[in-house]
């Protein structure tokens, strides 16, 4: 299969390919963005369609590059800059077409920022990433949607192989990524708890694919494949915040070492020994004083710090190595 050409039809970038001399299909590339904040101590993501989008746009022949092209349309559609920005990870299965039957390619990116307050544009807004994943915030213990409602649905799926081999392969892959049998809580694997509920048919997603109407868990579904690109971007995040210090990204310029505490704690949907993290922090030499206390609010007045950016360039060799606490 070789590009033949390419055009251009005013929305979106389509290279042709040739298949056969008798058939062609062409093949667009979407450009999606996980944009995360942590306000009050809650993980946030932007979307539009009233929450059930992430921001999204075609690669344009105008775009310089795929990054710039990203942070055009978030731009244009929230009308919310851009800070720190990578590349999550590029979405091309067979199945994912429009609904002219063009094949779509979705490069997704990951950006941190902090929360503007309201956008001022209808249907875009900040929401609480446990809206999508309610399964995935561990910070007070295991949640009741995991034992109450997710369990007794997959131990159905389990019981509902062809066959005791496939029973127990199913019933080996529910324990590890749900922490189940004696298997601990991983907080990373939140996009193979997703797919495996897309799987079992759990999630309305899998249902538009025609997949086996089942009991739908709590959790917002979202257009296309939106919550698993978002489930994709909060495992790279949780991963990343234990050897990265891209979580100062998300904090404001002076902050108390519980606020940071509480923004980790919101990103990995885990608790942490409150000494043990400040220890690491100090340890690390990854904050400073910035000489000023906390005024206007309840209790006694906290110290303030702010991130040591010249760590920034050791950090990239060494790494942060912040491990999360287990519960206590």
């Amino acid at each position: 299969m070789a590009v033949r050409r390419s055009t251009y039809n005013g929305d979106c970038l389509h290279a042709t390919l040739t298949v056969t001399d008798t058939f062609e299909r062409t093949v667009s590339a979407e450009l999606v963005a996980v944009l995360v904040a942590v306000t009050g101590g809650e993980p946030r993501v932007l979307t539009t369609d009233a929450g059930q989008a992430l921001p999204a746009g075609p690669f344009e022949l105008s775009h310089r590059s795929l990054q710039a092209g990203m942070r055009d349309w978030v731009e244009t559609q929230t009308h919310h800059p851009l800070g720190y920005v990578e590349q999550l990870y590029t979405f091309a299965d067979r199945d994912r077409s429009d609904a002219a039957g063009s094949r779509v390619i979705s490069v997704s990116y990951l950006g941190l920022t902090r929360e503007a307050g309201e956008t001022g544009v209808a249907q875009v807004g900040w929401q609480d990433w446990y809206r999508y994943f309610p399964w995935e915030d561990q910070r007070a213990g295991r949640p009741a949607v995991l034992t109450g409602e997710i369990e007794p649905a997959l131990q159905a799926w389990v019981a509902s192989a062809d066959d005791p081999a496939s029973a127990a392969q199913r019933q080996q892959r529910v324990a590890l990524s749900f922490g189940m049998d004696g298997a601990p809580w991983n907080e990373d694997m939140v996009l193979q708890r997703y797919e495996l509920l897309f799987e079992a048919g759990l999630v309305p997603e899998a249902q538009r694919r025609g997949a086996l109407p089942r009991a739908a868990l709590p959790g917002q579904a979202m257009h296309h494949d939106h919550r698993r690109i978002l489930a994709t971007g909060i495992a790279r995040l949780r991963a990343k915040i234990k050897y990265r210090p891209v979580v100062f990204e998300l904090m404001p310029p002076e902050f108390t070492l519980l606020q940071l505490q509480l923004a980790v704690e919101a990103l990995a949907g885990r608790g942490l020994h409150k000494q043990n993290f400040r220890r690491l922090i100090e340890q690390q030499d990854l904050v400073e004083e910035a000489g000023g206390m906390t005024t206007g609010t309840a209790g006694r007045p906290a110290k303030l710090f702010r991130f040591r950016r010249d760590v920034l360039a050791e950090r990239a060799i060494a790494g942060s190595k912040l491990p999360l606490a287990r519960h206590i």
